[in-house]
């Protein structure tokens, strides 16, 4: 059973906040299904299947590494679900003495109680000691293929290392095969999973309207970036920054260089990027392809729009605390997982 929870202020007037589903320790992210319910993702590695105000857990989930940043992080649902059942889940996986991020996939039983078959497709290699920047999202590009965003685990030059996974956003195939067209694949210096680098820790990841790919990342001390991520791409880290590190000095050799991208947008002071999505206008036309980021600092879901790209607006209300996930639903409404309220919520008309 659902419950009102609040009214909330946008440009396009007063917007109803719903309470859909509450009692969870850390959500991270949250995903839908065919039927009407949805999966939401705890850090600490449980699973929940949510339907009707029914909240269950769902068993045969992967073991994580539930330390720091680390532990069950995405889920995604496919596009044909309906005849695989398939569920994807990115996690923070022990490696020895450290962890990597790593995914899994599963198919859903019939009753939405188990994940049966699991089987890892992906993990970073190598691993890497620390509870810091895992990523993670995963996304289903429109060719079928899998890209996964993978934080630099708080070593910095990872991310610049194309023989480390670290700090990349990589693609592989839905069986975690490597697809064709991979832009370093057959070199000896370079993993062939990586599609772009030289990344800090995107933990948003979303397509645009156009099928592009979209990634919202960590920056330091000012610097949060949105990029949008090119093939063979070098995204600067930690040679380029619009921020500082934390003790005020300088990152690397300044805000640009030659042969590494620039954000689309970047925030200053940090307001610590998560979930993300591209909206498609379907509850609101004035947002088709807004771009939606919540904020684990400062408590609000930025809406990101233009060319050049810009800061439009900042929802926020009494329910949205820090955010961790934002998802479109099938019916255009715009839900959003609340760490510090434990709960995820829906905005409509």
């Amino acid at each position: 059973m659902t419950v009102q929870a609040d009214t909330m202020d946008s440009s396009l007037g007063s917007v109803s906040v719903t309470r859909m589903a509450g009692g969870f320790d850390v959500p991270w992210a949250l995903a839908f299904l065919p039927d009407g319910g949805f999966l939401v993702t705890e850090r600490d590695g449980t699973l929940f299947h949510v339907q009707g105000g029914k909240k269950n857990r769902i068993s045969g989930t992967p073991a994580v590494a539930a330390e720091g940043q680390g532990g069950l992080l995405d889920v995604m649902v496919p596009r044909d679900f309906q005849t695989s059942r398939e569920v994807f889940l990115t996690f923070a996986k022990r490696q020895g003495r450290g962890a990597g991020t790593a995914l899994a996939a599963g198919r859903l039983s019939a009753d939405n109680s188990a994940l049966v078959d699991l089987r890892i497709l992906f993990e970073a290699a190598p691993g890497a000691t620390g509870g810091r920047h895992f990523g993670s999202r995963v996304m289903e590009a429109r060719d079928g293929t899998l890209f996964i965003s993978l934080g630099e685990r708080g070593d910095r030059p990872s991310a610049q290392n194309l023989r480390l996974h670290q700090g990349s956003v990589v693609r592989i195939n839905r069986d975690g095969t490597l697809p064709d067209g991979n832009p370093f694949a057959g070199r000896t210096d370079a993993q062939p999973e990586i599609w772009s680098y030289g990344h800090r820790n995107p933990q948003g990841m979303a397509l645009d309207l156009q099928g592009n790919l979209w990634v919202a990342e960590h920056g330091a001390k000012g610097g949060d970036e949105v990029n949008r991520v090119r093939k063979g791409a070098n995204y600067g880290w930690p040679v380029i920054s619009n921020g500082r590190h934390y003790s005020g000095a300088k990152i690397g050799e300044g805000a640009s260089k030659p042969g590494m991208e620039q954000p689309e947008w970047y925030w200053d002071p940090s307001m610590a990027p998560s979930g993300m999505m591209i909206y498609s206008g379907r509850m609101w036309p004035e947002w088709r392809g807004h771009i939606f980021v919540g904020s684990l600092k400062f408590d609000y879901i930025s809406r990101l729009s233009g060319a050049p790209l810009k800061e439009a607006e900042q929802l926020r209300g009494t329910a949205t605390g820090r955010i961790r996930d934002v998802r479109e639903a099938p019916d255009g409404s715009i839900w959003f997982a609340s760490e510090s309220e434990g709960a995820v919520f829906r905005i409509s008309r």
